[in-house]
């Protein structure tokens, strides 16, 4: 079990100038309702999507567990037309398999060419772009990119952050959201961008001691709900049923910050990236000390900083 659980915020009717000026700076999740949306949360039906997504051969995530780890890959990837997707992720026991009968799909949408381009639903499922409204709630430079989802009953994605804001439209199904913010990050037991903690809900405190003190932000999304994620934040989803959303990423800070190669969103700023480089310098430097002076200034370096860099304006 994690620390204390928080519930997260749900407002109805937040117009734009609302949330920009009081709820954004924040830098808190906020679930949103009664956002106009469009059509698509009544509309994407299986049946729906089978017949309007058509054939289009997409790439998606099969695993035999219902928890898909991204570290320890214990999943395949696998090419199926949309519509068979559709069809075999609303399924709890398939006929046609690639692993075994009850294996669990997942869809995260990609660009024309994953290398160059970023996904966004509009264009590579242009006969779906009429059905759903983005929320207006940024300036439409800051846009980064629109990903469609679709996850079969009972899936669980790993806990991770995203580098970019963005907006989880839960279009169809529900979903449980579990939420760590960045000041957590030293419970985590991170592997890059991803904790190493799989089963949140019943850890191994002996493996991941520290783990019992990162404070839980949860909150259950129905069809219609929009989840407000910001940057940095660390997440765990669960598709408690098929369903389908859509993540609408966009650019907190200026375009300059980010890696002009990074069609995913998941890059870190090129800063962080260079200071990480240059910490790593560092800690080969210090290597070249006995163990009592590496230890020693290593921690002077912690301390230093905790000084400078750390922030007194978040919780």
């Amino acid at each position: 079990m994690a620390g204390p659980r928080i519930p997260v915020p749900r407002l109805e009717g937040v117009s734009q100038e609302q949330f920009m000026e009081q709820l954004y700076p924040q830098r808190k999740p906020l679930v949103l309702e009664g956002i106009d949306l469009g059509a698509c949360t009544s509309r994407w039906t299986v049946d729906y999507l089978s017949q309007v997504g058509g054939r289009k051969e997409v790439k998606i995530h099969v695993a035999a567990v219902a928890q898909m780890d991204f570290i320890s890959k214990n999943f395949v990837y696998r090419t199926l037309p949309f519509d068979k997707l559709v069809q075999r992720a609303a399924e709890e026991k398939h006929k046609e398999f690639f692993i075994s009968e009850d294996e669990k799909y997942y869809l995260r949408s990609l660009g024309e060419d994953p290398r160059k381009d970023v996904a966004d639903i509009r264009k590579q499922f242009p006969l779906l772009e009429g059905d759903i409204k983005f929320p207006q709630f940024f300036k439409e430079e800051q846009f980064f990119s629109s990903v469609f989802r679709i996850s079969s009953p009972g899936l669980q994605l790993w806990t991770h952050y995203d580098v970019m804001d963005n907006f989880l439209i839960q279009v169809t199904g529900k979903k449980r959201v579990v939420l760590f913010s960045p000041r957590d990050a030293q419970y985590l037991y991170l592997s890059g961008t991803k904790s190493e903690v799989l089963n949140i809900d019943n850890p191994d405190l002996a493996k991941y001691p520290l783990f019992s003190k990162a404070r839980w932000y949860e909150c259950s999304l129905k069809a219609g709900d929009v989840l407000f994620i910001p940057a940095l934040w660390f997440h765990n989803v669960i598709s408690e049923e098929f369903g389908v959303g859509v993540n609408v990423f966009w650019k907190h800070l200026p375009s300059e910050c980010y890696d002009k190669t990074d069609t995913y969103g998941n890059k870190d700023p090129t800063a962080a990236s260079r200071a990480a480089q240059i910490l790593d310098r560092a800690l080969k430097t210090l290597a070249e000390l006995p163990e009592e002076y590496r230890d020693f200034y290593a921690r002077r370096m912690v301390l230093h900083i905790q000084d400078k860099a750390y922030s007194k304006n978040f919780e």
